[in-house]
């Protein structure tokens, strides 16, 4: 914006509430070009993103001031007592009222050259580089909904999610003791050559992996494979790149892709093999979570030939897991999951 020129960057501490329900939270607001990005301030991941001249400030003249990124309904808020910071945003207000108050000859100019600014910027800057910004800056409710479109264009190659609801509350209860607390396991019933991870914290199973195996230890290996293989940014980004420079321009814009943007990407996935981390890395998530590595080799290859190191050092081998990861009748109403 051209009423900052003198920050390259611009950052404070202040307190968002993600809906009107939700507890404060503290986060670094950060002033750019044209946004405000809240970022956690331990991880520095963000977790929500504003328009500049979208930002309305609900109590003018009060302090702590609040600010939300819709004039016509505060779903989110933010606090800020910096000076600094509020004075900033305040003169980005004043310089869009000043544009709106002088309409005629020069508001068209200027409108004018923003919108050959514009068409320059879509020219020079790269697509690849804008997709990135876009995996980068997508909040954990919008990765989540990409995630689940692209679920919902794999299964019209594998069939609709198996929901039995004895299964679905096994998989509801292991779901944050096994990978994180949010995630989501899906089985379908057709094979997905292992387990399959997308944005959003989203997992994907084949059923084959319930029906032909004696234990849940062979699904719980590939499910944590799946989580350690990738992260979710670059899953993300991956799906980003298939939904095309146009898909994310309005993805950046209006916060959704459009309908069809990931249509056959579910299937390109299913093509692809499943990615596994190396085994250090397996061996010692397999330890954390209290489960045998031995199992999920031979659901690779029955022989063990091939994956004997999973097998001679599997963290269990001598002595068995502290706990069972499900019990007989948890593991019997998963595996019937798909019957109906």
């Amino acid at each position: 914006m051209t009423a900052l020129t003198e920050f390259e960057r611009l950052e404070a501490q202040g307190s968002w509430r993600e809906t009107p329900e939700a507890r404060l939270r503290e986060v670094i607001v950060s002033v750019g070009d044209a946004t405000l990005t809240l970022s956690d301030p331990k991880s520095d991941q963000p977790l929500s993103h504003w328009s500049l001249p979208a930002v309305t400030r609900l109590n003018p003249g009060k302090i702590p001031a609040i600010y939300s990124p819709r004039a016509d309904g505060p779903d989110e808020t933010l606090e800020v007592d910096d000076p600094l910071m509020i004075d900033a945003i305040e003169r980005v207000e004043r310089a869009i009222a000043s544009r709106r108050a002088h309409p005629g000859r020069l508001r068209g100019g200027l409108m004018l050259i923003a919108a050959l600014a514009m068409a320059a910027a879509a020219v020079i800057w790269l697509p690849d580089a804008m997709t990135r910004h876009a995996a980068k800056i997508a909040p954990p409710a919008q990765a989540r909904a990409i995630g689940k479109a692209v679920l919902a264009d794999m299964t019209r190659s594998t069939g609709t999610t198996c929901e039995r609801s004895s299964g679905r509350a096994v998989l509801d209860w292991i779901a944050p003791k096994l990978i994180a607390e949010g995630a989501e396991i899906h089985v379908v019933p057709s094979p997905v050559n292992g387990a399959r991870r997308l944005p959003g914290q989203i997992y994907v199973l084949g059923n084959d992996m319930l029906l032909t195996a004696p234990g849940p230890e062979a699904a719980a290996g590939h499910l944590i494979a799946a989580q350690m293989a990738v992260s979710d940014r670059d899953l993300l980004l991956d799906a980003l790149e298939y939904a095309g420079t146009g898909a994310v321009l309005r993805l950046l814009t209006l916060g959704t892709l459009p309908e069809d943007a990931l249509r056959g990407y579910g299937e390109r996935l299913l093509q692809r093999p499943a990615p596994a981390p190396d085994d250090e890395t397996l061996l010692g998530a397999f330890e954390e979570k209290g489960i045998s590595s031995e199992p999920y080799a031979r659901a690779l290859d029955p022989t063990g030939s091939s994956l004997m190191a999973l097998i001679e050092a599997d963290p269990f081998r001598d002595t068995p897991p502290p706990d069972p990861l499900l019990t007989d009748q948890q593991w019997l109403a998963l595996q019937q999951i798909c019957a109906g």
